[in-house]
């Protein structure tokens, strides 16, 4: 099997061309490939499928093999994939996903793309729907208790459920102990992604992110949109912002015209391979 691998400011994924490859256990592929030890070794496995509502679909798979709804970063690889390759002379894309269908917008150079810009979608609010467990209708700086200690979290969905904890120092954090901690907390039913967000100023946030089925990763696309989000919520920043993660930066802005949030950001290419797959 061929595969190529791809990064969004170091989250990397697998990629799989489904036009021309069948994979059927796409779980258990996944877990192979993103062992950094035995495998090929990424964040998870993003195949590129054929869709009927859009110009292609996108599936995506955590490390742990679970199912993924978006991830920012790995459509934007996605779209620098299929135009680098000649599935598509367009430059603004649609992509289906589990989160919905999503606009892109690729800024190119000759035949590479070098920036695209994602519309992420409006931010879901309601407890109910990121799903979090609470006695509020949204989740704005309300309490959590892990072991013994209180945080406060804001809640939004950006197709995906992510709970947004502010601290004086990001770098400080013992994530590999809080990431689990919060990601199989009870008041969330389908466990939770996590950014933990210093506010830099009020165009600026400095963001580390421990990704649900994958553990901290160097960045992630709907994290930082979820952390703009709640940040506008507290009123800590302004719409646009800058947001630093742990492999670059990326510029999110959630609109006030159409209420919907846009990321841009660049998307790399690492290699191109292939696997023996029983």
């Amino acid at each position: 099997m061929y595969f190529t691998k791809m990064h969004g400011l170091g989250n990397d994924y697998v990629y799989v061309n489904c036009f021309v490859e069948y994979v059927r256990e796409p779980g258990s592929l996944a877990r192979f490939v993103s062992d950094r030890h035995f495998g090929i070794g990424s964040d998870g496995l993003i195949l590129i499928c054929p869709s009927e509502k859009a110009d292609f679909r996108m599936e995506i798979f955590n490390a742990d093999g679970s199912r993924a709804e978006m991830c920012g970063n790995g459509i934007r690889c996605l779209a620098k994939y299929v135009y680098e390759q000649g599935m598509t002379k367009k430059k603004e894309l649609q992509i289906e996903t589990l989160a919905g269908i999503r606009r892109l917008w690729l800024q190119t150079t000759g035949n590479l793309v070098d920036q695209v810009t994602v519309d992420m979608g409006y931010p879901v609010l309601q407890a109910d729907k990121i799903p979090i467990i609470s006695e509020n209708s949204r989740v704005i700086m309300e309490k959590i208790t892990i072991h013994q200690t209180d945080y406060q979290m804001t809640g939004v969905s950006m197709g995906n459920p992510h709970a947004v904890i502010y601290v004086n120092r990001v770098k400080g954090i013992d994530i590999n102990r809080m990431g689990p901690e919060f990601e199989y907390h009870g008041r969330f039913p389908r466990r939770i992604n996590v950014e933990f967000a210093e506010v830099l100023g009020r165009n600026s946030l400095r963001v580390r992110v421990w990704e649900r089925g994958a553990g901290e990763t160097m960045a992630c696309g709907t994290g930082a949109c979820a952390a703009v989000v709640a940040s506008v919520l507290n009123d800590l920043t302004e719409r646009q912002v800058s947001v630093q993660l742990k492999g670059g930066e990326l510029t999110v802005l959630w609109s006030d015209e159409d209420g919907k949030v846009y990321m841009t950001g660049p998307a790399e290419t690492v290699y191109n391979g292939e696997i023996h797959v029983l």
